[in-house]
């Protein structure tokens, strides 16, 4: 193989810990007759029509992804065929540094996110599979990777033979949180009646909770309420109840970062190199909202109008759930 051991100047074991995988930074050109084939979400394999319209792009397409262990392709099949089609005899890669299953998971989000749309039956078929090497995930943040509802994969997990025995598991945006939702707010309403003065975020911290979550323990404690919601108390065998625990505790608070989003949308060479595409990315961009352009506008709203403002954007918040939930099951 004509590709070292040390990229980067960097040794690969200095910087992988735990299971964790990363990308190098910068990409290299390597030989395709080195790389392997990818163990692939796709079950009907590459899509030969689009790879040869991949094949007829003149400008440079974006690195393919490889597993640095195994040289086997995690994203960019039909890249690499594209190559092939047009007797390229190497091609540019950046590496994924990590365990097999984590290149797994690492390749399906990627194809998620970009290319070629996986199918349902890809999703939930990869879905499937990172629940099994991965059941310390929540179920949000294995939905994020396979491009499928939180709820899906709860429903999922619950029908799968796959191990448990997990007590929490780590969300989305990488914190861990205890299975039981209720678990965590009652450690919170501990740590109140110990430290009063305690801040939102020490009682997250401790109780392995969302701020907005802490937020909720603290005025239900000053109410004289019970921490835990009704629907959230455990049921006779102590386990919370499903709602509680489909996706871990406290998660109500993650967000998409939409700009980030958006933006990788619109270097997806399916997107980027078509008209139709390129006005699609226009339409999502035209009306993306976030909390900050909100608070852009807020202080010019008249009193009178909040009303009507509220129910246009509770009316396009319903729309929008609806579309996604088409997307989903198309």
């Amino acid at each position: 193989m004509t590709i070292g051991g040390n990229l980067m100047g960097e040794s690969v074991s200095e910087r992988v810990r735990g299971g964790v995988g990363y990308v190098a930074e910068n990409s290299v050109r390597v030989p395709l007759e080195d790389l392997l084939e990818a163990d692939s979400p796709r079950r009907q394999g590459v899509d030969l029509e689009h790879a040869r319209t991949l094949a007829g792009v003149e400008e440079p397409l974006p690195p393919i992804l490889v597993h640095f262990g195994t040289m086997r392709v995690i994203d960019g099949m039909h890249r690499l065929t594209a190559a092939r089609m047009v007797g390229r005899s190497d091609i540019e890669v950046k590496f994924f540094h990590g365990d097999p299953d984590e290149a797994f998971r690492f390749g399906v989000k990627a194809n998620v996110s970009h290319g070629l749309p996986l199918s349902l039956a890809d999703r939930k078929a990869a879905a499937a599979r990172i629940i099994f090497s991965h059941p310390h995930l929540s179920d949000r943040a294995i939905a994020l990777s396979a491009g499928l509802a939180a709820a899906t994969v709860a429903s999922m997990r619950n029908q799968s033979d796959g191990p448990g025995g997990t007590e929490a598991r780590i969300g989305a945006d990488g914190r861990v949180r205890p299975l039981n939702a209720a678990k965590g707010r009652l450690v919170a309403s501990e740590v109140l009646a110990e430290r009063p003065d305690a801040t939102l975020r020490e009682i997250a911290q401790v109780a392995g909770i969302s701020i907005a979550t802490a937020r909720d323990v603290r005025r239900r404690v000053l109410a004289g309420d019970d921490p835990v919601p009704e629907r959230l108390r455990s049921t006779e065998d102590g386990a919370s109840s499903p709602r509680a625990s489909a996706d871990g505790a406290g998660n109500a608070g993650e967000r998409v970062d939409l700009t980030r989003v958006i933006d990788t949308l619109r270097r997806d060479p399916s997107l980027r190199y078509s008209e139709s595409g390129r006005a699609l990315i226009r339409w999502l961009d035209s009306r993306a909202v976030t909390i900050r352009h909100w608070m852009e506008l807020a202080e010019i709203v008249p009193p009178h109008c909040t009303v009507s403002i509220a129910k246009v954007a509770r009316e396009c918040a319903r729309t929008w759930a609806e579309i996604a939930e088409m997307i989903e099951d198309a």
